[in-house]
C-alpha cells in the first residue's frame, strides 16, 4: 500500500543516497540563508585576522617564506568576503549561492598554495603547516549552510585542488633535494600527501553527516508526525516572515484554511485509523499539487493551513478548487475495505493586501470564509469574490474568529 504519510521507501542504498540529487529542502532555505549571512561575517573576520598576520610576517621576517601565502590568502579572501557579504546583506540568496561561496573559500586556500609555486618555493606548497590547515576552516564553514551536498562538494573540490598543487610541484621540482632549503619543512613523500588527502576526505564526510543529522532533527521539530506536513509552530514562524516579505516587496500573498467535511462522522463510521489514513491522503494530495514554495501545515485536528507566496486570492481559489475536485475522487485503501469518493473539504481564502496586512487579520479572514463555506453547504472554496451560497462577503461581517464550526463540520 502507498505510504500516505510520505515516508521514504525501502531502505536501499539508492534511497539512502537520494539526498545527493534531491531538490533543495524548502524547510531549510531560510536557515541556509541565515547561515550564509553568518558565514559571510565570519569570512570577513577571518580574512582581516589573516591580513594582520600576513602584514606582521612581511614586516618582521628577513625572507618572505610562508608569509607570501598568507598575504595572497588575506588579500583575495578579504576582497571576496566583502563583495559577497555586500551581496547577501542586500537580501540576495539562492540555493546555489552556498556552493559558489564554499567553492571560493576552498579555492582561496588553494590559491595561497599556488602562490608558493609561483614564488619558486614548492616545499611550502606541499608541506605548509598553516595554509593547508585553512582548508579545514573552509570545510567547517560549510556546516552553516544546512546542506550536506555543499559539504561533499567542497571536500571534493579541496581534495582535487590540493592534489593538483602537489602533483604539479612533484613533476616540476625535485622536492627531496637539500638545495635551496627544500628539506627545511620536512621531506616530501607521497605517503604523507595521501594521508593529508584522506584527512580532507574524512573531514568533509564528517561535516556532511553532522549537517544531515541537523537536518533530520530540524524536520522532526517542525513536522507533524501523522501527516508529514509542517506543524503549527513552524507555520506561525513562517507566516510572519512571508507577510513581512510580501509587504516589503509589494507582492501578493494568499492564506488558505482547509477543513475536512464531517470528519467526526467519518471517524465514528469507519474508525480513527481510517481517519488517520484520510488525513494522510488529503495531506499527500495537497503536497503533490501545490508548489515547493507553498507552506502546508496541520493547524489542528483535521484543519490544514496553507501559505501561498506570490499568489493572489483568485489564483489561490482556482488551485484549491482543483485540489478539492481531486480529493472528492480519492480512493482510500483501508485494512478491510476500499472507499472511493467519501472525502470532501471546505476552504476559506484570504489575501494580502486586500484582506489586511497583518498576520492575525489574514488568518481571521481565511477562517471566517472557511466558516462561510461550511454554512453554504460544505465541499466548496470561498474567497473574497465568492457570490454563491451565503455570499461570503456578507457573512464575514457577522462571523468572528472565535465562532465554533457547525456541529459535525
Amino acid at each position: 500500500m502507498t505510504n500516505l504519510a510520505g515516508a521514504p521507501g525501502a531502505d536501499t542504498l539508492p534511497s539512502r543516497l537520494a539526498w545527493l540529487w534531491a531538490e533543495p529542502d524548502v524547510v531549510l532555505l531560510d536557515a541556509s540563508a541565515e547561515g550564509e549571512r553568518l558565514s559571510g561575517r565570519i569570512r570577513i573576520l577571518v580574512a582581516m585576522l589573516v591580513a594582520a598576520i600576513a602584514m606582521f610576517d612581511l614586516l618582521t621576517r628577513k625572507t618572505p617564506g610562508e608569509s607570501l601565502g598568507w598575504a595572497v590568502f588575506a588579500v583575495v579572501g578579504l576582497a571576496g568576503a566583502l563583495g559577497l557579504y555586500g551581496l547577501i546583506a542586500k537580501g540576495f540568496y539562492r540555493p546555489w549561492l552556498g556552493i559558489v561561496t564554499s567553492s571560493l573559500d576552498v579555492s582561496v586556500v588553494s590559491l595561497g598554495l599556488v602562490a608558493f609555486l609561483v614564488a619558486g618555493q614548492p616545499e611550502l606548497a606541499v608541506n605548509s603547516k598553516v595554509v593547508y590547515d585553512a582548508y579545514f576552516l573552509a570545510l567547517a564553514a560549510t556546516c552553516l549552510r544546512y546542506e550536506p551536498r555543499i559539504c561533499v562538494w567542497s571536500g571534493t573540490l579541496a581534495l582535487l585542488e590540493y592534489l593538483g598543487v602537489v602533483s604539479y610541484a612533484a613533476n616540476h621540482w625535485d622536492l627531496n633535494t637539500p638545495q635551496a632549503g627544500m628539506l627545511a619543512y620536512g621531506p616530501f613523500s607521497w605517503h604523507s600527501q595521501i594521508a593529508r588527502a584522506l584527512i580532507l576526505i574524512g573531514f568533509s564526510l564528517l561535516t556532511a553527516v553532522i549537517v544531515y543529522r541537523a537536518q533530520q532533527l530540524h524536520k522532526l521539530s517542525t513536522s507533524d508526525f501523522l501527516t508529514g506536513l509542517h506543524n503549527r509552530g513552524y507555520f506561525n514562524e513562517r507566516v510572519r516572515e512571508e507577510v513581512i516579505r510580501a509587504r516589503r516587496h509589494h507582492h501578493p500573498l494568499a492564506i488558505g484554511m482547509v477543513d475536512v467535511d464531517r470528519f467526526k462522522h467519518f471517524n465514528d463510521t469507519y474508525g480513527h485509523s481510517a481517519g488517520d489514513i484520510a488525513l494522510q491522503a488529503i495531506s499527500r494530495t495537497l503536497k503533490e499539487n501545490l508548489r515547493l514554495t507553498d507552506v502546508i501545515a496541520r493547524y489542528g485536528g483535521e484543519e490544514i493551513v496553507i501559505i501561498m507566496p506570490e499568489t493572489g486570492a483568485d489564483g489561490a481559489v482556482r488551485k484549491l478548487e482543483q485540489i478539492r475536485e481531486i480529493v472528492a475522487e480519492l480512493t482510500l485503501e483501508l485494512p478491510r475495505r476500499t472507499l472511493r469518493g467519501v472525502l470532501t473539504f471546505s476552504a476559506g481564502i484570504a489575501s494580502l493586501p486586500d484582506d489586511g496586512e497583518e498576520v492575525d487579520a489574514l488568518i481571521a479572514r481565511a477562517d471566517a470564509r472557511l466558516f462561510a463555506a461550511k454554512q453554504a453547504g460544505r465541499n466548496r472554496v470561498v474567497g473574497p469574490h465568492d457570490h454563491s451560497g451565503l455570499r461570503a462577503s456578507q457573512e464575514l461581517k457577522v462571523v468572528t474568529k472565535g465562532m465554533e464550526k457547525p456541529e459535525g463540520a
